[in-house]
């Protein structure tokens, strides 16, 4: 089965073609971040005009890439959420109307089960079951996977994402959007004794986690030490709060493997192409015999390949008729094994 993934949750439009027995045959992608900066973040009219404007060209190169016509594609699969709704409606609606016109099955699918299944287009990919890390501008999550739509949360921020600390970070240090990879590279330059920022909840049993202390902490620090705008002193608060939302993150992983007794560690979503988060990781994972998994740096943030991959595995729930799924609000843990509700 040959099988179309759209993503449009939110300012990345991106699609492929995944092959049940050859893989991944090709990707596009658009990324809106130019659209976006002025305004500091994603402005959702705008993004969901945009990819009504990209959807069709960008097929037209997912064709041209993979050297297949329409014909050639026997099922297509779209994010249905959660995510930004006008944007999710215009990836939905564009990939009904193709399954309908070709008459072929539709697959609505669940951005975050995208995520937490992209490491394996890898080789080698985990194998199941695994403890996954999902961290990204929307959500920062820790979840048990027994197999597909076998998931147990575990843990989760109890109000701001770690992308999300990483984005508003970036605008107080005027680092433009999207912080994230901006933040990042300043932290390289930063000292690592200068500030001492703190780690939400690590002084606390579980797994769930918080972030917008530390954003405020981070304004404050902002408001006392930078007045004069020194380019060392944003470097050093820039190294201080990225070293601090990897702390949390690598000490609840590891809450987690010791809390399932499991070996296997999949991390996906934007923030876990962050070059000092995997090098954490690596070093807890090496020291309880666990190894860690992530898709490539291209498929960490949003992308088709992971919606194609995920409707592959989900044909089973290929829904008939017309309907256009959409939903802003979506919790991974409410999803079931394919099939399982037929």
């Amino acid at each position: 089965m040959r099988v179309l993934g759209i993503e449009t949750s939110c300012d990345e439009t991106g699609l492929a073609i995944y092959d049940s027995e050859r893989g991944l045959l090709g990707h596009v992608l658009h990324s809106q971040a130019r659209l976006h900066a002025d305004y500091g973040g994603v402005v959702p009219e705008l993004a969901s005009r945009d990819h009504v404007r990209r959807l069709v060209p960008l097929l037209a190169r997912l064709l041209e890439q993979t050297g297949l016509d329409l014909a050639a594609v026997d099922a297509v699969a779209y994010t249905a959420g959660p995510g930004l709704q006008g944007a999710l409606l215009t990836g939905a609606a564009f990939g009904r109307a193709l399954a309908w016109a070709r008459g072929i099955p539709a697959v609505a699918v669940h951005h975050m089960e995208g995520h937490l299944l992209a490491p394996m287009l890898e080789d080698p990919a985990p194998d199941f079951p695994f403890v996954a890390l999902l961290v990204s501008g929307g959500h920062s999550l820790i979840v048990d996977v027994e197999g597909v739509g076998r998931y147990r949360r575990l843990g989760e921020s109890l109000d701001d994402a770690a992308g999300e600390a990483f984005d508003k970070t970036a605008q107080l240090l005027e680092l433009g959007y999207p912080g994230g990879p901006a933040v990042a590279r300043l932290a390289e330059q930063g000292r690592p004794d200068r500030f001492d920022f703190p780690r939400p909840m690590l002084d606390r049993p579980g797994l769930d986690m918080s972030f917008s202390g530390l954003k405020t902490h981070v304004l404050l620090t902002v408001q006392r030490e930078w007045a004069d705008g020194d380019e060392a002193t944003r470097a050093d608060i820039a190294r201080a709060f990225e070293e601090a939302v990897v702390d949390v993150l690598v000490e609840k992983c590891r809450r987690a493997l010791a809390e399932t007794g499991r070996r296997r560690l999949v991390v996906a979503g934007g923030v876990g192409a962050n070059r000092r988060l995997r090098a954490r990781l690596a070093e807890m994972a090496a020291a309880r015999g666990a190894q860690v998994y992530y898709p490539r740096i291209e498929f960490c943030t949003d992308n088709g390949a992971m919606i194609a991959l995920a409707g592959a595995l989900r044909l089973a729930d290929a829904e008939p008729g017309q309907a256009i799924r959409a939903r802003a609000r979506w919790t991974l843990d409410s999803l079931e094994p394919p099939g399982a509700a037929r």
